[in-house]
């Protein structure tokens, strides 16, 4: 699974990134996105919902936010 650090950016830079870092995966590849922004909570489903991405797991460890999405295929 790949992982991407988002934690210290602000909205709307932890999708943008996320959109970039899955862009060059295989579908149904997995991909966990740790963030800190309270922006993330609404910014990654939306994402997924107009991607077709799957939001497969959302946690929180702390004050990090921690997304688990499957690339749309």
């Amino acid at each position: 699974m790949e992982t991407l650090d988002a934690t210290g950016l602000l909205c709307p830079l932890p999708v943008l990134k996320l959109r970039k870092r899955m862009a060059p995966l295989a579908p149904g590849a997995l991909i966990e996105m740790r963030a800190d922004d309270p922006a993330a909570r609404i910014d990654v489903p939306h994402f997924c919902a107009e991607a077709g991405h799957d939001l497969v797991e959302t946690g929180e460890d702390g004050e990090i936010l921690r997304f688990v999405v499957r690339k749309a295929g």
